[in-house]
């Protein structure tokens, strides 16, 4: 009986020994585990960013055909990629008339014309397109929009008239054909299409990407290119 009752006793000293180890796992286990998060967070967190580049990348190719220079925390996550030269955002049919009135002698001639063409505005793509991806916000860096191209679409000629010695020569006319596109380019800048096209890219971009982080653009100036 005495030696069943000791087998049956409860062991204290065993009891405390396990619970300490078991303890002492705990916190190894929690240690290690507060030791790696940061690493582990970092993991996660550049990850995150490096699928974001990649939706980025997409979402530029959609709207402007075109990958540009991604970058995540300052490193180089995509190089530019450009497969066209000029991307045009939108286009206006730019109106003109001009005339010329010329006497001499008391003789006159004039030529009236109007002219109507169609101006594009858009970016240059060989200059730096680059967009920094950061944990609290997205950068895009590109050149201000300019006017890309202005296309004659026709010309009519309102008024043609010869005076009796002060005639219209064809240089008369070559030179008052060569001042239509000029003067449409000035009235689509004095409408601020170029701005225009800026505001629309930017709203094209924020349709597109939809992103934890503000998204911010950012014209630099850039050279006129015809």
């Amino acid at each position: 009986m005495s030696k069943s009752a000791e087998s049956g006793r409860f062991s204290w000293p065993i009891a405390f020994t396990l619970l300490a180890l078991i303890i002492a796992a705990v916190v190894i286990i929690v240690f290690l585990r507060l030791e790696s998060w940061p690493a582990r967070t970092a993991a996660q967190g550049t990850s995150e960013l490096e699928r974001l580049g990649r939706d980025l990348r997409s979402a530029f190719i959609d709207v402007a055909h075109l990958q540009p220079r991604i970058t995540i925390n300052n490193r180089v996550y995509l190089e530019q990629s450009i497969p066209t030269s000029e991307f045009v955002v939108l286009s206006r049919r730019i109106e003109i008339e001009h005339e010329l009135l010329h006497s001499w002698a008391g003789s006159s001639k004039r030529v009236k014309l109007h002219g109507s063409f169609t101006v594009k505005a858009g970016f240059d793509l060989r200059q730096d397109l680059a967009v920094d991806i950061r944990p609290d916000e997205i950068l895009v860096q590109l050149p201000h929009a300019q006017l890309l191209g202005v296309e004659q679409e026709r010309v009519d000629v309102l008024a043609f008239e010869n005076g009796f010695w002060n005639r219209i020569s064809a240089s008369d006319v070559q030179n008052e054909l060569s001042i239509l596109p000029q003067l449409a380019r000035e009235k689509a800048a004095e409408n601020n299409l170029p701005a225009e096209a800026e505001d629309v890219l930017q709203k094209q971009l924020h349709e597109r990407i939809h992103t934890r982080q503000p998204l911010k653009l950012v014209f630099r100036s850039s050279s006129k290119t015809d």
